[in-house]
């Protein structure tokens, strides 16, 4: 995939609000987000890796990231936060937004799944990670956002993950250098104001998006039920707010899953 992308290309139509971001492809790699965060300290701003296959992709909670070469758009984002750490737990959502609103921008309509998933018609489109470390110059945060879009989903890949998952082929079609130009163009802007205003701004987008808003859910923890309730959207700071039987509850994502109720059986 990457000989088909150039960094001069991206650069060349990415907006104003990106045009500070080093961007670096690489044929192939373990994980972008592993390859900067071993390398924040040194990195003089805001820094792209994309690569053209990961052998070692991880999404939320440790789990595996499978793909194969040029079936996928994958890459890692590094940007530096002003912080303090605890004001960062909405930033996985603002990334949703960015993406879910730049991927509708360009005809393919997606929604939210809480608290980072991009869904297509109830499937998993897209997959959000974002990890974090403090910066040792100074006491700024600095997080490493990895995104993963599936474009094409050959039978096999999909075997392998074992679950219908969704593709954009109309995405698939368009050129790669555009494409990653007007995702990284939407979430620069989104970053630069999420290290201004924190997640509050975003909440009504986010809800807008929320592909179980209204619907029974159960949030579970290592395949335990811990609270079953209404989707209500999320609060200015990102948690999901759950009507319950004995009221609302708020929840903070960590690494607990979020199921429709109607998936596993329970009413």
């Amino acid at each position: 995939m990457t000989m088909t992308m150039s960094a001069a290309a991206i650069n060349a139509a990415c907006a104003t609000s990106a045009s500070h971001v080093a961007i670096e492809l690489v044929e192939e790699t373990g994980s972008t987000n592993a390859d900067l965060l071993a390398r924040v300290d040194g990195l003089r701003g805001p820094t792209l890796r994309i690569a053209g296959n990961q052998t070692a992709g991880r999404g939320r909670a440790g789990r595996s990231w499978l793909s194969a070469p040029g079936a996928a758009l994958m890459f890692s984002l590094a940007w530096r936060f002003k912080g303090p750490l605890q004001r960062m737990s909405g930033l996985p959502m603002a990334v949703g937004v960015a993406l879910a609103e730049t991927i509708a921008s360009l005809g393919v309509p997606v929604q939210i799944k809480w608290p980072n998933d991009l869904l297509r018609d109830g499937k998993k489109l897209a997959g959000i990670l974002v990890e974090t470390q403090p910066s040792r110059h100074d006491s700024g945060i600095w997080a490493v956002i990895g995104v993963g879009i599936n474009l094409v989903m050959p039978d096999e890949l999909e075997a392998a993950i074992g679950r219908e998952v969704a593709a954009a082929p109309w995405l698939a079609k368009m050129d790669r250098n555009q494409l990653m130009a007007a995702l990284l163009s939407r979430l620069a802007a989104v970053l630069d104001e999420f290290d201004d205003t924190g997640f509050a701004p975003f909440a009504e987008r986010w809800n807008r998006l929320h592909a179980w808003q209204g619907r029974e859910v159960v949030i579970l923890d290592n395949g335990k039920v811990l609270q079953q309730g209404r989707a209500a959207g999320v609060d200015a700071i990102g948690r999901l707010m759950l009507d319950t039987e004995q009221g609302r509850a708020e929840v903070l994502s960590g690494d607990v899953s979020l199921r429709l109720s109607s998936t596993i059986g329970l009413s």
